[in-house]
Order: C-alpha cells, then sequence, then structure tokens
C-alpha cells in the first residue's frame, strides 16, 4: 500500500468493512476499493438505462455518411 491517510466512520461501519474484509480475505483497502467500484459501476449502469434525450436520438439516428457496397 502506498500513501495512506484516515476517515471517519462509524464503529459500526467499520466493524462490517472489517468482517466483509475478513470473509473476502483481502485487507480493508482492497474491499473498500471493491465497493467504490461497484458504486461508480452501479451509476453507469443508471446513466446507460436512462432514456435517450431528443438531441441523443436524432444523432444516433442520423445519417453516418457511409457508403455502402450497394451505393458505389
Amino acid at each position: 500500500m502506498s500513501e495512506t491517510t484516515a476517515i471517519r466512520i462509524s464503529r459500526d461501519t467499520h466493524a462490517q468493512v472489517t468482517r466483509l474484509a475478513a470473509e473476502r480475505h483481502e485487507t480493508i483497502d482492497a474491499t473498500v476499493s471493491q465497493a467504490l467500484r461497484a458504486l461508480r459501476q452501479d451509476a453507469m449502469a443508471r446513466d446507460l438505462a436512462a432514456e435517450l434525450s431528443e438531441d441523443e436520438t436524432r444523432w444516433l439516428d442520423a445519417d453516418a455518411g457511409v457508403m455502402s457496397s450497394n451505393s458505389i
């Protein structure tokens, strides 16, 4: 582990993270890192699942200007 710092969390949260890290056979740092990654992935999934705006739909439906073999 490189440079470290301390964060204040409740004793209950600390106990939960410690227990989860032990169950996963990894450090608390690794467990928290994985939790942060999962939260970022969840946020990306929500963004991807959201309905497209009208502008996004028009952009995706626009002709890309690619010539097909039929048009040559």
